[in-house]
């Protein structure tokens, strides 16, 4: 079976400790393994196990008990805070409802044939534009970009991927986890007696924050690069860059009677054994890290033949499966040797049962009722919204694209699981908007971007996906149909993309590119493979990783650095975007439209921390999937083979995204970078001076 890219030995880190709700609870953990393979859309997770902890219950235990005594003291503060708050302010709510990747072409198109009813009348009662993404047009380095009003050089997200300077290896660039550093060896037993680190990297202030000490309450649901959860005075869920329980970004499991052997890039394959009765198969879950060798926990479960199709059993559940239909959310725990538990929620779907039969499992999500991790502010948010509406996804990247990459899962069963989530994110949303009566409610959708992701190279066909992101579009237009009644004269609605879309046909190696133009080189006799394996580093003086950058192998900054700083590296920066761009097809077409250097896009304290350039490709093409992880390869251009077929991860100017206001904008060129600071203009809280965006409120 493969592992996900959080196994390589640069990446094995441990633990990150979590809050459970009023009691409380506690994780802790890493653990690699020798092989890794290519990462999802999101990148590397980071290797969890999440252990409860009778020690960390007992602090929880009296933690709540001081709050509960406190409680009469800090609601009347807060309620005098709130009071002064909207004293100054122009609106009594702003609604932000993000629709990740919708595209303005597209958009634009749908309104004109009458099949965005109520975008169309919220642009005629109230305004519409496009929206400036960020360089490069990436959801993390927008979204980020959104909540804080700042480029990426003042807010430090660049890409889904950053590189680490000692070794060159791919690793997350939202979030930093690290290992307890003290732990106490019975034995084989280790107990940790110091917390593990679970760090945000996405620097600057947001904008709920600044509001939140001004009184003024927020709900943030699902916003990218809010994982962990600041502190702050409102409300928060997190999205992209929560792990699943086993620390990945999302890995699905695959349960199958097919004997022959296969990898898949992000997922695994466990076999079915007969039984009498039907079949048995193996959970394989996170790491019991009480034990040195860490070994990984199971549970067993059991399918027995019922009627058209099997039984499922596991731990407590019993299920009916039919072929192609998705069980509710599961409850699973996983019980370490000291008896200590992990839970995680996970689906099933039956997805053969002829001459073979195979089984999909979704990732193992954190158990949203009993997270083991930092997954909303407060942390009994993410109970109370399970306890309301019912278990859901938690995961990052829920939507699991790499199933239907690999073939595991078809359209169908793709699509029925976008839309679920969709619903459960919806019903939070709504919620939100119903019990909020002043402040700010901001939920993102991604809904719409995993399904362009998929389906975009359907578009134009005939087949019987041609018209799958037509109706995705109309969806998102009745969602916002759903908010309009939420929507009065006090209230500032902002429906917004972080980005558009474009089709992915081919794919560019920028590595294979920079080998054979003589700026990367590798070891006599050395098979390149993944994470630049067989790269001589001593003779390296330009490399690429990620979906849009490339760097130089800078003396002093990287480990084994040869470009000296100053005008020898500008002048091998110039030297490589003049030759990039004049980049060809045998039929003349050019891949790359710009290449960006760095520092003339953007200045700020973190500018060393981004790629020397940024690739702008045209439409059509993007940087190649063996490029984005460390590889080089024969081929520089490659057809891009896999479902997922549209893309954003090409020149910003070409992708920019939407933006629908309830009232007048006041700019006719807005930036994503503007909507910080026009919730803050909005309710009278003067914007601060590092925040580059302006106010779009007149």
């Amino acid at each position: 079976m493969t592992r996900p890219l959080h196994s390589l030995p640069h990446l094995s880190v441990a633990n990150a400790v979590a809050t459970l709700a009023a009691t409380a609870g506690w994780l802790c953990c890493a653990h690699h393994h020798p092989h890794a393979v290519q990462f999802a859309y999101i990148g590397p997770g980071s290797g969890f196990a999440f252990i409860s902890s009778f020690l960390t219950l007992l602090v929880g235990f009296f933690a709540s008990l001081l709050s509960f005594l406190t409680w009469p003291f800090r609601m009347a503060w807060r309620t005098l805070r709130r009071h002064k708050g909207f004293r100054d302010a122009k609106v009594k709510k702003i609604i932000f409802l993000g629709l990740d990747g919708l595209d303005p072409g597209l958009t634009e198109r749908y309104i004109a044939e009458g099949k965005l009813p109520n975008l169309k009348k919220l642009a005629e009662t109230g305004s519409y534009h496009r929206l400036r993404t960020t360089f490069p047009s990436l959801s993390p380095v927008a979204w980020s970009t959104f909540a804080t009003g700042v480029s990426p050089a003042k807010h430090n997200i660049f890409d889904f991927l950053d590189r680490s300077l000692k070794t060159y290896l791919p690793q997350l660039s939202s979030a930093r986890i690290e290992r307890p550093r003290k732990a106490l060896h019975l034995g084989r037993l280790r107990i940790p007696t110091s917390s593990p680190t679970v760090e945000l990297l996405r620097k600057s202030k947001p904008f709920w924050k600044i509001l939140g000490e001004h009184g003024i309450d927020c709900t943030i649901l699902r916003l990218p690069i809010t994982f962990p959860p600041e502190k702050f005075d409102g409300k928060m869920l997190s999205a992209m860059s929560t792990p699943d329980l086993k620390g990945t970004q999302g890995s699905f499991s695959q349960f199958t009677t097919r004997v022959e052997k296969t990898s898949y890039e992000n997922g695994s394959r466990y076999p079915l054994r007969a039984t009498e009765h039907g079949f048995d198969g193996v959970i394989e879950g996170p790491q019991d890290t009480f034990l040195a060798e860490e070994p990984t926990l199971h549970i067993p479960f059991q399918l027995t033949r019922k009627g058209n199709g099997f039984e499922l059993r596991v731990q407590d559940h019993r299920v009916q499966l039919q072929r192609g239909a998705y069980t509710d959310w599961l409850t699973l725990s996983f019980r370490t040797v000291v008896g200590a538990k992990a839970c995680g929620i996970v689906r099933f779907m039956l997805t053969e049962l002829d001459t073979e039969t195979s089984l999909y499992m979704s990732p193992i999500q954190i158990d949203p009722g009993r997270p083991a991790l930092p997954i909303s502010h407060p942390s009994y948010y993410a109970k109370y919204l399970a306890d309301l509406l019912g278990s859901y996804a938690t995961c990052g990247m829920a939507e699991d694209t790499w199933a239907l990459n690999e073939g595991v899962i078809d359209e169908p069963a793709f699509l029925d699981q976008a839309y679920s989530i969709f619903e459960e994110r919806k019903g939070m949303f709504l919620s939100a908007l119903q019990h909020t009566r002043r402040g700010v409610v901001a939920c993102v959708f991604d809904t719409s971007d995993r399904v362009q992701h998929m389906f975009f190279g359907h578009m134009g066909g005939n087949g019987r996906y041609n018209k799958t992101i037509e109706e995705m579009y109309q969806r998102m237009d009745k969602l916002v149909g759903d908010t309009l009644p939420f929507v009065d004269a006090d209230t500032a609605l902002y429906v917004l993309s972080d980005h558009g879309f474009c089709a992915f046909r081919r794919g560019v190696n920028l590595n294979s590119w920079l080998h054979q133009n003589g700026y990367l080189t590798l070891k006599p006799d050395a098979e390149a493979g993944s994470f630049f394996e067989g790269v001589d580093w001593s003779k390296t003086r330009a490399y690429a990783l990620g979906l849009g950058g490339m760097y130089m192998n800078v003396q002093g900054r990287e480990a084994h650095g040869i470009v000296t700083p100053g005008k020898e590296a500008e002048a091998l920066r110039r030297e490589i975007i003049a030759k990039l761009t004049a980049l060809r097809e045998d039929d003349g077409e050019a891949p790359i439209r710009t290449v960006y250097a760095t520092s003339d896009l953007y200045q700020g304290p973190y500018l060393q921390a981004a790629p020397d350039m940024l690739v702008g490709y045209h439409k059509g093409y993007r940087v190649s999937w063996d490029c984005a992880v460390g590889k080089v390869t024969k081929e520089i251009l490659e057809d891009n083979t896999k479902a997922w077929s549209g893309d954003h991860c090409v020149d910003p100017v070409l992708v920019p995204g939407v933006l629908f206001a309830n009232r007048p904008v006041a700019s006719v060129d807005p930036g994503i970078e503007d909507m910080a600071p026009t919730a803050l203009h909005l309710f009278g809280v003067e914007v601060p001076q590092w925040v580059e965006g302006k106010s779009l409120a007149l």
